[in-house]
């Protein structure tokens, strides 16, 4: 008889192992479906229903009764796991990775604000992102392609863009949650801001998750708008949290400038971020080539627990995010079908050639996006616009409209 084994191997044979977890294809909101296919259907003697949203599913999920059901159905083979893990010596006892505790936390527990923030923030993004699309296909009349993907290495995101619509040229509204891990150069670079990370390690394990959105309206007389907010934590060799941050921001972009809507979107950004800390509200613009990207908004990063405690910035996060609607949707909805001409519509794609540079050169999450191993490239250029132009050394006419925005983006003015 082999001698026993130490019982620190019970609480990880309670686990399912991959090979034996529910498949997450049995979930609803976990289905992918692409413009253009079928829905398909589980009941092949019940016809579809006519001009039924293939979506439908994704935007308006409902509870699954599988996983009990798998539970019950595994019951027999759990017995056998564990006496293979009591008696077999070449059975490995790693630490489990975040990513594989994670996925263990929500298909058993779900997530509550006792779950680790991690799960809280990707809870509460994909909530948003939902909410955002729902309201974003209200004012141009189509529909989003939604486009679901997974990494290897953990985590996935949710990509939502609608492209050629009534009113935007292009929009998109992305999710991403992503699990990888850090090299040593990666976290030198980040000890400038995060005294935490401990320099001595060769890597450490990282989580990433954040929302994404940039809307590009065919109307020249509409703001481009870009909003990012993130979370982003590390973990030692044992899975404890080593170091974590909240980064994020939006900021209006137009080629036309009204000054009323420039201080409605600042005045609704300054409402959330005043609730929280009088302070928050303007940080500096980064500036291009002599210019500020649009009339503002606000950029933060690096807000960890030297700034105030997780709850508080998370609450703070919440806030400016929830803001977004109520701050751009009235001046979507006042511009979109305003008059414009081919000249309008130039200066428009000239601005956008700008846009784009900005968001190359320093947009934070484009860049770290871009370096990180296994990123999905589609998703993180889903910021730029279809069309845009780069004419050379051109300038606008003297006293002209576009001549005030120029000035304006120069020397940014206090909104509120």
């Amino acid at each position: 008889m082999p001698p026993l084994r130490p019982s620190l191997r019970l609480p990880r044979a309670l686990e399912l192992p991959h090979t034996y977890a529910p498949r997450q294809a049995l979930r609803p909101n976990h289905i992918i479906y692409r413009q253009g296919q079928p829905l398909r259907r589980c009941m092949a003697n019940v016809p579809p229903k006519k001009n039924a949203d293939p979506m439908s599913e994704w935007r308006n999920p409902e509870p699954s009764k599988w996983p009990n059901r798998i539970r019950l159905l595994m019951l027999p083979f759990i017995g056998a796991i564990i006496y293979s893990m009591w008696t077999d010596e070449s059975i490995k006892t790693d630490t489990p990775s975040i990513a594989e505790k994670d996925a263990l936390l929500k298909r058993e527990n779900g997530v509550s604000e006792q779950s680790p923030m991690r799960l809280r923030m990707e809870q509460f993004i994909k909530q948003h992102q939902k909410q955002i699309v729902a309201e974003l296909e209200k004012v141009d009349g189509n529909k989003f392609i939604i486009d679901s993907w997974q990494r290897k290495e953990g985590g996935g995101g949710i990509s939502c863009v609608l492209q050629d619509g009534n009113v935007f040229e292009k929009a998109g509204v992305n999710i991403s949650v992503v699990y990888g891990r850090l090299p040593r150069a990666a976290i030198q670079k980040m000890r400038v801001n995060h005294k935490a990370l401990d320099p001595d390690v060769e890597s450490l394990e990282f989580f990433a998750s954040g929302l994404s959105l940039v809307l590009h309206p065919h109307n020249p007389n509409a703001p481009t708008v870009h909003l990012n907010y993130r979370y982003f934590e590390t973990a030692d060799e044992l899975g404890n949290t080593n170091a974590w941050w909240y980064g994020g921001g939006c900021d209006l972009t137009p080629s036309y400038l009204y000054d009323e809507d420039a201080i409605h979107f600042h005045q609704t950004i300054k409402q959330a971020c005043d609730k929280h800390d009088k302070g928050y509200y303007p940080p500096l613009q980064k500036v291009h080539r002599g210019e500020t990207r649009g009339v503002g908004g606000i950029f933060f990063d690096d807000l960890d627990e030297t700034e105030k405690d997780q709850e508080q910035l998370f609450s703070f996060v919440q806030d400016c995010l929830s803001a977004f609607l109520p701050s751009y949707i009235p001046i979507i909805n006042r511009r979109k079908y305003m008059p414009f001409t081919e000249d309008m519509k130039q200066w428009q794609q000239i601005r956008r050639g700008r846009y784009v540079e900005f968001n190359l050169v320093h947009d934070r999450g484009t860049a770290f996006g871009l370096n990180t191993p296994g990123a999905r490239v589609e998703s993180i250029l889903m910021s730029l616009p279809l069309t845009a132009r780069w004419q050379y050394m051109h300038a606008p006419v003297k006293g002209s409209r576009e001549e005030r925005l120029i000035d304006v983006l120069k020397k940014p003015k206090e909104w509120v």
